[in-house]
């Protein structure tokens, strides 16, 4: 299958409930039954198409039926924006994602599930597979955790929080990856056309907003227009602009819990020049909870973008290994 097909879930919130997009890729173009499933979730600012090339990856190796399935976070791409900001956090996530879960098991029964997490989705990925008793519709099978750990470097947190939010109109979107790319460096190297491809489902016409500044629930492609303007919510930052040391602290205590009860074989990815998860986080993560199976990619900081074949032939190995 070369293209995922679109879909949304109702997930519920204090405000009424929104709708999550999400893209699903089949092994069997047509044919959802497949029992083995791979949930893909992207970074602070990014979308589900962030996937493409793993998931191709992913079909492309796997010997009988597969899903790989990765959300729209919601305040992102073709997921609705939350009424309340203060939502944007990693509880309201990961409740999305188990809706998205009963969605999928209501399609067809889910007998494997993988998770595959880059960043922000590592932490959600994190509660999947380390909280108790939460209604999976089976337990998380192995984890994939992409330059991300419990604890996060505070000057990371700083770098991050200069700029999200705060992007602009560009004219075209080969502008706006001109832009996005003088803040993404540390993604390693790319073509341009590797980078051309990551960026068009990061913005949206810029007429596609609503009267407001909210988004309409199904924006098109990012051509054309008045310029583009970038997919998510603007508010997915005020939670970040909030946090205190004390609330970090506490945040990282409660994440090395979570890491801890993690009972599954676990794939830790790091850049080796990345500024968010630390070499002492990433050893650390080695030696307790699921002690995570540590690949580092040269040249790459936060966070590999799992384009490039050894990146992305890691994951695949760990997820399909027999």
């Amino acid at each position: 299958m070369t293209e995922p097909r679109l879909d949304f879930v109702n997930c519920p919130d204090g405000q009424g409930g929104h709708r999550m997009a999400y893209w699903q890729w089949n092994s069997s173009p047509g044919d959802p039954a497949a029992a083995h499933v791979v949930v893909c979730m992207h970074g602070l600012t990014r979308q589900g198409r962030d996937f493409d090339t793993l998931a191709r990856v992913l079909l492309a190796q796997v010997h009988g039926p597969l899903r790989v399935v990765c959300p729209d976070i919601v305040g992102r791409g073709r997921s609705d924006w939350l009424r309340d900001p203060q939502g944007y956090q990693v509880p309201q996530y990961a409740g999305d994602v188990l809706a998205l879960l009963a969605a999928l098991q209501a399609e067809a029964p889910i007998g494997a599930l993988d998770v595959v997490g880059t960043s922000m989705g590592g932490l959600i990925g994190m509660v999947l597979a380390g909280a108790k008793d939460l209604p999976l519709p089976a337990p998380v099978r192995r984890l994939v955790l992409n330059d991300v750990g419990p604890a996060i470097e505070a000057a990371a947190i700083a770098r991050i929080a200069s700029y999200v939010g705060r992007g602009g109109r560009y004219p075209d979107v080969q502008a706006a990856a001109d832009a996005l790319w003088s803040i993404s460096t540390g993604f390693g190297p790319h073509t341009p056309e590797q980078w051309l491809a990551l960026t068009r489902p990061m913005v949206v016409p810029a007429g596609e907003r609503s009267a407001d500044g909210r988004r309409k629930q199904e924006p098109g492609t990012g051509e054309g227009g008045d310029g583009v303007v970038l997919h998510y919510d603007p508010a997915i930052a005020e939670p970040i602009r909030a946090l205190t040391p004390e609330i970090a602290a506490q945040a990282e205590q409660a994440a090395w819990a979570l890491y801890d009860a993690i009972r599954v074989p676990t794939l830790l990815l790091r850049g080796a020049q990345s500024d968010l998860l630390s070499p002492a986080t990433a050893q650390a993560m080695t030696q307790r909870g699921p002690r995570a199976r540590l690949v580092e990619f040269a040249g790459v900081g936060h966070a590999p973008t799992l384009i490039d074949p050894a990146q992305s032939g890691a994951v695949a190995s760990f997820l399909l290994e027999r």
